[in-house]
């Protein structure tokens, strides 16, 4: 009985990490405001704060940032996955699934903007997309 229960703390202690790891990966940015005709506040809204920012020949360009994550159903399901896998497997699974997590940790992006005078996107170009 003694044995039975420090197994059964073992796995609670272990099974913590990829559940957690799943469930803080980041979100999942709207990339279809990757366009002509967005605003300037409705990028900023969805991807945060350019990292840069500057006017050219009277035009405003940015440069946004940032990590494309999931989906929360993507992310609820992927740590109730490790959670059940780590029961299963009394701890084990955690030699496969931190590991898992993270490797798959989101894909980092970035693009530059040009705005029109009204602070209205004209341009969009991809710097970076894995």
């Amino acid at each position: 009985m003694l044995l039975t229960t420090q197994w059964l703390v073992w796995v609670v202690v272990v099974s913590g990490c990829s559940v957690f790891m799943a469930a803080k990966q980041p979100e999942k940015k709207d990339i279809e405001l990757l366009k002509e005709g967005v605003t300037r506040t409705q990028l900023i809204s969805e991807f945060g704060a350019p990292v840069m920012s500057e006017y050219k020949d009277g035009k405003r360009f940015e440069i946004f940032k940032f990590i494309q994550g999931y989906s929360t159903g993507t992310k609820a399901g992927r740590a109730f996955l490790h959670g059940a896998a780590n029961v299963a497997t009394l701890g084990l699974w955690e030699l496969v699934g931190t590991p898992t997590e993270i490797a798959f940790s989101g894909n980092d992006m970035a693009f530059q903007v040009e705005y029109d005078e009204n602070d209205v996107v004209n341009e969009i170009t991809i710097i970076k997309k894995e």
